[in-house]
Order: structure tokens, then sequence, then C-alpha cells
């Protein structure tokens, strides 16, 4: 058991916060590439397909799209411990829920106003005033979320009061399309919202018993399984809502990858603390980029066997690279950093097992409507990718790269939101959009128009970042 009371979280976790980073990243490439039936199928969410990309309930299979949600919910989940095991040793426990709830409610905020500041919601016809408004709600969510240890005391208040009071405003009086409405909102931001929430106040009430918070998920499936059924006490739990927009009990399904999220920032935890006290120094790594090739074998393998629903041979495969993996770790010189890479390795792998098995149930994995196999699949493949990356920042060629995706998530609340309220906007006046739509009739051009707005907005965010300039809730 892992007594996350009493020990000294790290500064930053660099792997996590480069999974975080990756996440985001590509969450922005995913939805800047061409949609004109160029690319191929596996370059879109699975249930979404080109050309049409009209949404196929019934198509089973995942693509690299499909896992930027869940890695960036399986960061969120091992980020809580990291921040809550400090807040609760200097502070009293009703001070820590409170900062629970507002920053719950700061991100509940914080997708209402972002959608209702794009210039499309705003016009249909977006004009020159539109697209100048949303830049200016960009920089007004700096007065809002922006944070730096040494703007303190009133005057950051009133900073931030001023940015609130003006967003207030602007909710209220413009005169948007469809009229102002709670329930347009950023749907990823509620989920993170509503995950943020529960899986903070799960962590805190078991943050000494892990088995009892991972023993919650069997009462969760519950509720989902039964809560069709219209004459029972499932139902009313299932459909109860003080504000549909602002809470559903369908968003706790996701609780299934932060849960799992949890263990692995107490595991970070346990290794600083472990590192800490530890008299000798620690040994290299053996046969490092082998034991990362077996990671992104994983990842790689399972999206090609999924997608292509090349099922057995995949089940098969998975195994043996697996095993390959396991004995890889097993060889490893004894010490913190062993024990950290086979908790995450050991986790992944069965939890990718199990998504696995569970493959065939509810008519094959996806992530619309997300099945059990795609919860257990995607939460197996970010452990094993947190795994590889805790390797590879211990190269000197990796390094570089992984604190430059590490400099994107420390920081994904601009990098979420600069290409819908500033980069667009600028493209649009600039008449760079234009530039950008010409490349979308070729397979290189309809790839690489993503990439470069992807990476506009990255080096925003690296800015941001290295001047010390971060959005908090």
């Amino acid at each position: 058991m892992i007594n996350t009371t009493i020990q000294t979280p790290p500064q930053r976790a660099n792997s996590l916060d480069a999974l975080r980073g990756t996440a985001i990243l590509l969450m922005v490439l995913s939805g800047s590439i061409a949609f004109g039936g160029i690319l191929p199928g596996w370059m879109y969410h699975a249930q979404v397909p080109p050309p049409a990309h009209q949404f196929k309930p019934d198509l089973p299979g995942i693509t690299w799209v499909d896992l930027v949600f869940p890695f960036f919910l399986f960061a969120m989940g091992a980020a809580i411990p990291l921040a809550l095991v400090k807040k609760s040793a200097v502070q009293p426990l009703w001070k820590t829920l409170l900062q629970i709830a507002q920053r719950y409610v700061l991100l509940a905020f914080f997708s209402v106003f972002t959608m209702h500041a794009r210039s499309w919601v705003m016009s249909a016809a977006p004009g020159l005033a539109d697209q100048l408004l949303s830049i200016g709600c960009f920089v007004l969510l700096f007065l809002m979320y922006s944070y730096k240890q040494e703007w303190q005391g009133k005057a950051a208040l009133m900073v931030k009061v001023s940015g609130f009071i003006l967003a207030l405003a602007f909710l209220a009086l413009y005169p948007f399309k469809n009229g102002f409405s709670f329930n347009q909102n950023d749907i990823i931001i509620m989920v993170l919202a509503n995950m943020a929430l529960f899986a903070s106040l799960i962590w805190l009430s078991t943050q000494n018993k892990p088995w009892l918070r991972i023993g919650l998920l069997p009462f969760v499936m519950a509720v989902f399984l039964s809560g069709k059924d219209t004459t029972t006490w499932n139902s009313v739990l299932y459909n109860w809502s003080p504000a549909l927009w602002a809470y559903k009990f369908y968003y706790l399904k996701y609780l299934f990858i932060v849960l799992p999220g949890t263990l692995a920032g107490e595991w970070l935890l346990s290794f600083v603390h472990e590192a800490k006290t530890g008299n000798s120094t620690p040994a290299k790594v053996k046969n490092l980029w082998l034991l990362c090739l077996f990671c992104w074998l994983l990842l790689i393998g399972n999206l090609v066997g999924l997608y292509t629903r090349l099922l057995v041979p995949n089940l098969f495969f998975t195994a043996a690279v697996s095993a390959l993996l396991v004995y890889g770790v097993k060889l490893q010189p004894d010490g913190p950093q062993k024990n950290l890479l086979e908790r995450f390795i050991h986790a992944g792998i069965y939890l990718l097992l199990l998504g696995l098995f569970f493959e065939a149930y509810e008519g094959g994995i996806k992530k619309d409507f997300s099945t059990y196999s795609y919860y257990f699949v995607t939460t197996g493949l970010a452990f094993t990718t947190l795994a590889s990356f805790t390797l590879m920042e211990q190269t000197p060629f990796f390094k570089p790269f992984i604190q430059f995706l590490a400099d994107n998530g420390k920081n994904p609340m601009i990098a979420y939101t600069a290409g819908n309220l500033l980069l667009i906007p600028v493209l649009k006046i600039t008449g760079g959009q234009k530039l950008l739509d010409l490349m979308d009739h070729q397979v290189v051009g309809a790839f690489l128009r993503g990439v470069i707005f992807t990476g506009i907005v990255s080096l925003i965010t690296v800015y941001c970042t290295r001047k010390k300039l971060y959005w908090k809730t």
C-alpha cells in the first residue's frame, strides 16, 4: 500500500506532462487535417469514416484519433494525486474540498465561454468584427485563468474579477446567432470538469485504499448495465441531473480511465519517495531501446489489428510482445525505477488484455458509443505509453523531444483554445485560411495543413509555458 499522505510531491513529472502534451497536440491535429475524403479512414475517428464523415455507431474499431481523449483523461487522473497530496499536507480538508468545487465551476465556465467565443458560434457569417472579438475573448482568458507564482494579492484578484465580469457581460449582451444557452458548451471540457470533480473526491476518500477506489468501478458499471430498465431505481439514478448541461451520470463512464490513472500518479509519488530515501546511485536501464520498442509495438499493433479487425492475430501478437516486455523489465536491476516500470507495464498489459477479451461485447470496440473494451484497451495503452516516455526521457537523443511535448502538456488549456479563438480568426483575417484550403486536394497537403496548424498552436503554447504564463483552474 502507498501512503501518499506522507510523501513529498515531485516538481513535475515530465513523462506525464509529455503524455498530456501528446494528447492535446494530436487532438488539435485530428481537427485540423482536411475532411474532404482525401485521407484514409484511419486518419479520423473510426465511427466517422470518410468521405461523408457521417456517424456510424455500429462500425467497430479504433484509430490513433480515438486514443487522444482517453490519453488526456488518463493524464488528468494521474495528476490528481500529484496535486492533492501537496494540498492535503499544508491545508485543512474543507479548503481542499472548496478548491475541488472551484475547479469544477471554473472548468464548466471555461466550457461555456470558449464555445460562445468562437466566431462561427457568434454569427452565421462571421465578419471582421466577429473574428476580432474572438481574438479578444482569447486575450480575456488570460485575465481569468492566468497564473504566475509572483502574481498574488488584491491586484491579481482584481484582474481576475475584472476578466470574469467582462466575460459575463459578453455572454449576456452579445447577439449570438442562436442566442446564449448553457447547453451550448464544449462537451470535452464539460466531461473533464465532471471527471476532475468526481475523481478528486473519490481519490480523497480512498487515497490509502487503492483497491477500494478501483472497487467502485463495478458499481458504476452496474448502473450503466441496469439503468435502461425504467422500472428500477438504477434508472432514476442514471437519468437524474440537477442540470443536464452540467452533469450527467453518463459522463461517469470515463472513471474507468481516470481512476486507473490515479494509480499511475501514486506510483510516480512512490518512485520519487523511494529514489530520495535510497542510498545507492540508480542503475541504468538495460536494453532501454528494446523496452521502448515493445511498448510502441503494443500501441501500433493494436491500432492496426483492431482497425482492420484482425482480432485473433492481434490477440496473439499482443500476448507475445507483452511477455517479452514483462521479461525485459524483470531483467532490470532492482531499485525504484524497476518498481515504477513494473507497475506501469504490468497494469498496462493487464488492462490491455482485459480489453481485448471484452472486444466482442457491445459489437466490438468503439469510441462512440464507447464500450468497456475501449476503456480497458486505451487505459492499458496509456500505461505502456507513459512507461515508454519515462524511458525515453533518460536518453540524450529523445530528452529534448520529451521536454517539448511536456511544455505543451503543462499548458493544455492554452493549447486547446489557441486554435479556435486565436489562430483561425487570424487566418481568416489575413487570408491564410485560403492558402491552407488550397492544400486539401492531395494526400500530402491534406495532412500537411494539419501539421502546420498544429505546429503554430504548439509554438504559441510553448512560448507561454517558457514565459511561465499558465492557465490554471
